[in-house]
């Protein structure tokens, strides 16, 4: 169960985790199974644990006055879930994280997280690389919303995750977009059609 999370910090690190490190490791997070449209966290919720995905997919998402939902990321496989702001700030989150199916995490609270950064190099240097990974990631959906037009939106998509779209329902994919399902729809058939 815990080697998926040891693979990970050693592929991103570059670093062998120790006998010793791993212990550590898989004292500090514990298992926690989730059934599909149970939740990780709601609007409200202060964030305390760091959570990583060995089964299964989520979304983290905002509902808006008029009741619409606006899809922010998802996290599958390898992938950290959960409100990076309500974590490092410990105030609530503005935000719902709900299973897309079941799925299985690993999670530390805050301060067992801090330890592993603090005592394990592989674990520090991880957080190095995934913060400027999230930092870019950002940066480029930032752009994509301000600057792209829905297709470009939708074919960037295509490249940078295509299996989003193999996974997730269109309804779901098309509020990642921040578009309607309809154009949604138009753009793909359009896409076909080329």
């Amino acid at each position: 169960m815990f080697n998926p999370l040891f693979q990970y910090f050693q592929k991103k690190s570059g670093l062998e985790l120790t006998d010793e490190e791993k212990a550590l490791i898989q004292s500090s997070f514990k298992l926690k199974k989730l059934r599909k449209k149970q939740y990780l966290i709601q609007e409200g919720d202060i964030c305390k644990h760091m959570v990583f995905v060995i089964k299964g997919a989520a979304r983290m998402y905002s509902v808006d006055e008029k009741g619409h939902e606006h899809i922010i990321r998802f996290g599958m496989e390898g992938w950290w879930l959960g409100d990076y702001e309500s974590y490092m700030l410990q105030m609530p989150t503005r935000f719902n994280v709900d299973m897309l199916e079941d799925t299985h995490l690993l999670m530390a609270p805050k301060e067992r997280f801090q330890e592993l950064i603090d005592s394990v190099p592989a674990v520090a240097s991880t957080i190095k690389v995934i913060d400027k990974q999230s930092a870019i990631a950002n940066q480029q959906r930032i752009h994509a919303a301000i600057s792209l037009t829905a297709e470009e939106r939708y074919e960037s998509l295509q490249k940078s995750n295509p299996e989003f779209l193999q996974r997730f329902p269109q309804i779901m994919i098309a509020s990642y977009l921040g578009i309607s399902a309809e154009t949604l729809s138009r753009i793909k058939k359009k896409i076909v059609y080329r």
